[in-house]
């Protein structure tokens, strides 16, 4: 394979597919990365990096990258989960493709509102500080997205676990307080989190969140924990195999079989007398849509199943740009031939190699063959039409992941079913529709609610 070739693999691997060959091509023309840059960003659509033909007033950054983080940053604040101010004032610190820069701007905001919210709560004042707990946690979990995992992990890990001790304290101030609730796992338990409408011993229907693979309590929160608290539904959240502490602290690696999560998590939350076990849904967003499709397939307890988007196959997302030379080596099994091949690519685009070092991380392993054949096995073919419960399927516009497989997803079912499509005419577009949590959360409550009224 010709030099050429290694760029081009390496690039189109660490994006996962997800972005066209010409944006790809773009992303060569970013500056190379200076020793104290991070991976990609916790969204999988955008791990390929490269620049937006144009920049338009919905995109603060013509780096794909850097400017899915803001949006979903910017989200956030619909929940208070962010202030608008601060993430503008953020951005305008940031060098366009520039890691470092972008984390030590999150670093720093982070930083000065954790220090605020020490004050406010000494004084007693837990609405404020509850905010800025919560504000500080999202800046510091955006900002490990900047961090060189693959060469300071112990950095990275240090940052994460910061921003989750961050979002438990906010926690902690809720009223109610979310209850620490871990839940047995095989032969040994997973972190877990209930949040209640209210301290009473009311039934409620419950959504069950499964978050991204890379996802934290910032991102749970804004997309489900409290559109769905403030729709009167409890909501429990949780770190699974591969996920968050589950996977930094415990070693749990990533599966994609997730029926052996939600089965064992209904058994544990049945037995509680303030949940509807008659209106259970599970929602689960970006590769949780996989998650929530396959575990509902087996779970026959569940009332409802959203997908947040359908994803039909995750693997694509790794391999639909990979070029055809390093696809036969994968095929056939070539472990040492693929890996080293791959690995003097990467030598020429650290950012792809960041980007790469993020995606792999659920599975445990340094060996890029091992992550690739691993993901393969995340697929929904001959599994979807298991599936009884109504199920939501949305899509958005401009999604990169995995672009048409929400529509596959939804053509395969044969349960109740409902296809969501959101527009970049509405500011929709995007994986999970980061900008409009507002319009999001109507659409998805609105069938959610017709769903358990008739049931």
């Amino acid at each position: 394979m010709k030099r050429r070739e290694f760029l081009r693999a390496t690039a189109a691997l660490a994006a996962g597919g997800a972005i066209a060959s010409a944006s790809t091509a773009r992303s060569q023309q970013v500056p190379q990365a200076s020793p104290g840059q991070g991976p990609a960003p916790f969204s999988p659509q955008i791990l390929g990096g490269g620049f937006l033909p144009r920049r338009k007033l919905s995109r603060l950054f013509e780096d794909i990258q850097f400017n899915y983080i803001f949006a979903v940053l910017l989200g956030s604040a619909y929940h208070r989960g962010a202030d608008v101010g601060t993430c503008l004032a953020i951005a305008d610190q940031i060098v366009d493709g520039d890691r470092t820069s972008a984390f030590r701007a999150l670093a720093v905001a982070a930083d000065r509102l954790a220090n605020i919210a020490s004050e406010a709560e000494a004084a007693g004042d837990h609405t404020s500080a509850r905010e800025c707990y919560m504000q500080a946690a999202s800046y510091i979990f955006c900002a490990t997205y900047f961090i060189n995992l693959a060469n300071a992990p112990d950095a990275f890990k240090l940052h994460w676990l910061r921003h989750q001790e961050l979002w438990e304290k906010a926690a902690a101030l809720l009223d109610p307080s979310a209850e620490l609730l871990p839940f047995p796992y095989e032969k040994t338990t997973l972190p877990g989190y209930l949040f209640r409408v209210d301290s009473s011993a009311k039934r409620r229907p419950l959504i069950i969140l499964t978050n991204w693979s890379d996802g934290g309590m910032p991102t749970a929160w804004s997309f489900g924990i409290a559109p769905a608290l403030e729709r009167g539904y409890n909501v429990y959240a949780f770190y699974g195999p591969g996920q968050g502490t589950a996977r930094l602290q415990q070693e749990l690696l990533a599966v994609p079989d997730w029926e052996r999560v939600i089965s064992p998590l209904m058994d544990y939350l049945l037995i509680r007398r303030d949940i509807d076990s008659d209106r259970i849904a599970l929602l689960g967003i970006g590769q949780g849509g996989y998650w929530a499709a396959r575990a509902a397939a087996f779970e026959g307890r569940l009332a409802a199943c959203i997908a947040d988007p359908g994803v039909w196959d995750v693997s694509t997302a790794w391999t639909q740009s990979v070029p055809k030379p390093l696809l036969r080596l994968l095929d056939e099994g070539s472990q040492d031939k693929f890996d080293a091949l791959l690995r003097v690519g990467l030598r020429y685009n650290p950012h792809a190699a960041f980007a790469l070092a993020l995606r792999m991380l659920p599975f445990g392993t340094n060996s890029p063959y091992e992550a690739f054949k691993a993901v393969q096995a995340y697929k929904l073919s001959g599994v979807a039409a298991q599936i009884r419960c109504p199920t939501l399927v949305t899509e958005s516009e401009g999604e990169l992941q995995w672009p048409g497989q929400s529509k596959q997803l939804y053509d395969a079912l044969g349960c109740p079913k409902a296809l969501i499509k959101f527009s970049a005419s509405d500011g929709a577009d995007l994986c999970c529709e980061p900008k409009v949590p507002g319009l999001r959360s109507q659409r998805i409550f609105a069938w959610l609610n017709g769903v358990f009224k008739g049931a």
